[in-house]
């Protein structure tokens, strides 16, 4: 209960504070004019004395040159600048005097610094109200004082800057030494204000490092930094939950929680990242506290494009389920093509078994399992099973239009550029095109001997544009509904691929044009 009541206070002392110092920002209080009365009362005033901060100006050596100056300008051995506080009156800065602070009933800034000029009083022995003063009667024998107040931007009473002297002074000051005090007094009030202004600075940045560090703690991934060259500084909490080890402080020191097998490769990565200050990212298997190894996605974004000075951010996170349920989809992907190339093997034997001993059959047999052969390949690009051996868009367009008559020019013909298409690609672009043969196949131009199929490819620098057209085939009538066809086509294009397709049924035959990003066609 206490420390929640305590945490209350501070929060509502830090608004007060958040308050007076958004007022000091502001404006400043005028010279001359008498402190604002509403900062007068002792508890709005000491609320304001408490965001200077005080305890760390004692000694500034700053103030403590000004208060010399003025013991000089002034020609006393006494300079103060002193501060009243709820029951004393220290000195932040002093010349001559090894007192740093007196009772604050005994202070004569306390009167001071309420007026809005200077006060002088000439001989305190003969003022009515300090001629009894302990300061008068007793060391240092006080009897000329001079004091300019030091108010706050809010117009609170703070203490004031004074001279001192332990002769009377019938004459006072001079105009000349007044204005000087005053102007000394003006830069005693910037160096506090700057020295607010920096404590609330300093608070509002450990306020913000505090509320980074709460959500950097609490994300699920392991969060880290880093100098230039790879000197790790920072990890959050996630990195002592997750692996139970010490905190890396060099590249070498994450050989403890990176798997034997993945670690030179992928240091090896991050220290060409380094080198060039590029975003880095891998997949690779981290040490867990209980001694398991998950697959881990790592990566890393340069503060700036040079090495010699560019900071690291990276996170490490946690993707071994996701992994692993990829790794059972390949395989049952590839158990699905597996079994698919049997069924072809067990049609191609059946073909080759009944057209033997038949020329007229041979012949027809032959033709026939090459094109199951074609289509046998045709599949293995759009499942992915093996590496096809030429992964430029070309010799894919090729290997699916294969069993539909691609080696013939009459029938067949693809031209244009060259394009790469990379291994994530391939899947989602062989299922487009094997859809549109199969289609072409039962009910277009590669339904008939007549019919032709024209496939163009034309690279710039940002798409990949593929049209197809078909001519000499039955009419081509637009579908009165969106099959599952059509629908396989627009997700695979506009989701997987990220490009857009149109499709246009002429009377002369299905136009098709198909525009897919050169960079997400290579990936």
């Amino acid at each position: 209960m206490t420390g929640t009541l305590v945490a209350v206070w501070r929060a509502r002392n830090k608004a007060e504070r958040h308050d007076i110092l958004t007022c000091s920002e502001t404006k400043t209080w005028p010279t001359g004019t008498a402190p604002a009365r509403e900062f007068c009362a002792e508890d709005k005033r000491l609320t304001v004395l408490a965001s200077y901060g005080m305890d760390t100006l004692d000694g500034d050596e700053e103030l403590a040159r000004t208060a010399a100056f003025a013991a000089k300008l002034c020609a006393a051995p006494i300079a103060l600048v002193s501060i009243v506080e709820k029951d004393r009156q220290r000195f932040l800065a002093r010349t001559g005097l090894e007192d740093t602070e007196t009772p604050r009933e005994w202070s004569f800034c306390a009167h001071a610094m309420i007026g809005g000029t200077a006060t002088i009083i000439r001989d305190a022995r003969e003022h009515p109200t300090f001629s009894d003063n302990p300061l008068v009667t007793g060391a240092p024998h006080v009897r000329f004082y001079a004091g300019i107040p030091l108010i706050s931007s809010e117009g609170a009473p703070l203490g004031t800057l004074c001279v001192i002297d332990t002769d009377a002074r019938p004459e006072g000051l001079d105009a000349f030494q007044i204005e000087g005090l005053e102007v000394l007094a003006m830069a005693v009030r910037r160096r506090l204000d700057a020295h607010r202004e920096f404590g609330r600075a300093s608070e509002e940045i450990e306020e913000s490092t505090g509320r980074v560090k709460f959500v950097l703690d609490s994300m699920p991934d392991i969060a880290w930094s880093s100098a230039a060259g790879g000197v790790f500084d920072y990890f959050n909490a996630r990195w002592e939950e997750i692996t139970g080890l010490s905190r890396p402080k060099s590249v070498d020191d994450w050989r403890e929680a990176i798997h034997p097998d993945d670690y030179d490769r992928t240091s090896e990565k991050f220290a060409e990242a380094l080198r060039n200050a590029e975003m880095f990212e891998d997949e690779w298997r981290m040490l867990h506290a209980d001694g398991s190894y998950r697959w881990t996605l790592s990566r890393a974004i340069p503060s700036t494009g040079d090495p010699k000075t560019a900071r690291w951010f990276g996170t490490l996170t946690d993707i071994d389920d996701a992994h692993r349920m990829s790794e059972e989809r390949e395989l049952l992907a590839g158990e699905l093509a597996h079994r698919i190339k049997n069924i072809f093997s067990v049609v191609i034997g059946l073909i080759s078994l009944r057209s033997r001993g038949d020329e007229v059959l041979k012949v027809f047999g032959d033709v026939l399992a090459e094109n199951i052969r074609a289509l046998s390949r045709a599949q293995e690009y759009a499942l992915r099973v093996e590496n096809p051996a030429d992964s430029d868009l070309h010799g894919l367009l090729a290997a699916l239009m294969e069993p539909y008559g691609a080696g013939n020019q009459d029938t067949i013909v693809i031209t244009g550029d060259h394009a790469v298409v990379g291994a994530r690609a391939t899947t989602p672009l062989a299922l487009v095109f094997h859809e549109l043969a199969t289609n072409s196949a039962k009910y277009g131009a590669l339904s008939v001997r007549e019919g032709r199929l024209s496939v163009s490819i034309k690279r710039s620098e940002t798409d990949i544009a593929i049209g197809w057209v078909e001519t000499g085939g039955p009419q081509a009538v637009a579908p009165d509904r969106t099959g599952f066809g059509s629908r396989l086509l627009m997700a695979t294009i506009n989701n997987q691929l990220g490009g857009s397709i149109e499709q246009d049924w002429r009377d002369e035959g299905l136009t098709v044009l198909i525009t897919l990003p050169t960079a997400r066609l290579a990936e």
